[in-house]
């Protein structure tokens, strides 16, 4: 018998059920094959979606962040702080559910992807902040000496240092947002952990589902690392 096991906006499975003396048995490779893609579509189309342009979000945001509390004046610096703080100390399923019953007219997709990223945007705000920081004294005196505009110095000079020490952690971030996509379900939005649960109360079978789902994290993590320490060398063979 086969029968529907979730949808979620486009996405959408069938699996066939198995008998229940099917149960007995520890892992079943055919059960495996057959829930794979429907694991692997949810996986890219909410999961992986999310994931790729919540950090987009969150790397473009952290530094505009790190750059507006060096140069506000100090009042207003100190008001981007607290609120960039209130939000890195909040858990994440809290902002969800908040936007989720504030703003009833936006899509659950595009809260996903709006809090997650802004949520870490305020991580790799501090991410950024050391990294400028880091940035050798001597550097900001010889912009000036050679008359650039801060605008310039900026470009040029600050942001690409500061880059080469940051990368590793914002990498180390956009893992850890693969690994919070599951609290998605809190919005109802039904990404791959949520699936594999969904499929397993149906047929009475987790241990393939959620084994799956691991070893696509797994995979998916192992990939955005090899990612992040390429781009780590060739930002230290550019500057």
């Amino acid at each position: 018998m086969t029968m529907a096991l979730f949808a979620a906006g486009s996405i959408s499975a069938t699996v066939d059920t198995p008998e229940i003396d099917d149960t007995t048995s520890f892992w079943r490779w055919d059960f495996a094959w057959e829930v794979l893609p429907a694991m692997l579509e949810s996986f890219f189309k909410v999961t992986l979606l999310v994931t790729v342009v919540g950090t987009l979000i969150a790397a473009v945001l952290g530094l505009i962040i790190a750059i507006l509390i060096r140069l506000l004046p100090r009042p207003l610096s100190i008001l981007v702080t607290w609120i960039a703080n209130f939000i890195r100390m909040t858990p994440i399923v809290v902002q969800l559910l908040i936007v989720f019953y504030g703003f009833v007219w936006m899509e659950p997709m595009t809260i996903a992807l709006v809090v997650y990223g802004v949520h870490y945007s305020t991580y790799m705000s501090e991410v950024y902040r050391a990294g400028i920081d880091s940035v050798p004294r001597g550097q900001w005196e010889a912009s000036t000496a050679l008359s650039m505009s801060s605008g310039r110095t900026w470009r040029r000079v600050i942001i690409p240092q500061a880059l080469r020490s940051t990368v590793p952690s914002l990498g180390n971030y956009a893992i850890s947002m693969f690994k919070d996509t599951p609290f998605l379900i809190s919005i109802s939005v039904m990404e791959m952990v949520t699936t594999a649960l969904e499929i397993g109360g149906f047929t009475y079978r987790y241990i393939e589902t959620i084994t799956i789902a691991g070893l696509i994290f797994l995979v998916a993590s192992y990939f955005t690392a090899v990612l992040v320490n390429r781009l780590e060398k060739r930002l230290a063979y550019a500057y």
